[in-house]
């Protein structure tokens, strides 16, 4: 199966061509670019798909990156790749950032504790296994992900995790490698259509306190 796999969810911009027969990852480009998804993306795929030696009709699976993540990233990635979708009469599935987190760790029997800094106090989190999720993508208290954390045996991925020696840390950016979330994307099963996985409202708000003048 040709799967095109994007990624808009933090501060890179990345598209993949990969081949789930030959477990190949046939072309990738990826930027970090922290803002203006927009403008990029539908270059990036068309480099992708370019390099890779086949074309759009080749495509047989798209696989997107739907948060938790940037608000903004996030809803550029799911409608580029829901549009791409519709045109081309496939299938469209969702990718967890947490779960992609979490295949980044070596193989282990241990749980992956996949924790995104969430700031305000906060966190994503969401517990693997063996390639299983224990539980659904939340988002807690920064002393309640690091009871998480704590306990015995419990490997932490993600950028909270250097929250855990110090709270009050300035953590880098996460990172989701394409090639990650187009291997998920390849055994994910649609359910319904892909949308962004949103576990807090947006910083902006609308404004009130304004009189609306009537003639």
């Amino acid at each position: 199966m040709i799967v095109l796999a994007i990624d808009t969810a933090g501060v890179d911009c990345a598209a993949a061509v990969y081949d789930s027969s030959t477990d190949t990852v046939l072309a990738r480009v990826s930027e970090t670019i922290g803002r203006g998804h927009a403008e990029r993306l539908m270059a990036m795929i068309e480099e992708a798909v370019t390099t890779s030696g086949l074309s759009l009709t080749d495509v047989e699976k798209i696989g997107v990156t739907v948060g938790p993540g940037s608000f903004t990233g996030i809803r550029v990635g799911v409608a580029a790749a829901r549009g791409l979708a519709l045109a081309l009469g496939i299938e469209c599935v969702g990718v967890c950032t947490l779960e992609v987190l979490a295949r980044t760790v070596p193989a282990t029997d241990a749980p992956v504790l996949a924790a995104i800094n969430a700031h305000r106090e906060e966190v994503y989190i969401q517990t693997f296994q063996n390639g299983a999720a224990l539980d659904e993508p939340a988002l807690v208290a920064l002393e309640d992900f690091l009871s998480r954390a704590a306990v015995a045996g419990t490997k932490v991925t993600g950028s909270a995790s250097a929250l855990i020696a110090d709270p009050e840390a300035q953590t880098e950016a996460d990172h989701y490698p394409i090639d990650i979330v187009a291997r998920i994307s390849a055994t994910t099963k649609a359910q319904g259509k892909a949308k962004p996985l949103y576990l807090r409202g947006p910083d902006a708000k609308p404004q009130t306190g304004f009189a609306v003048s009537r003639a």
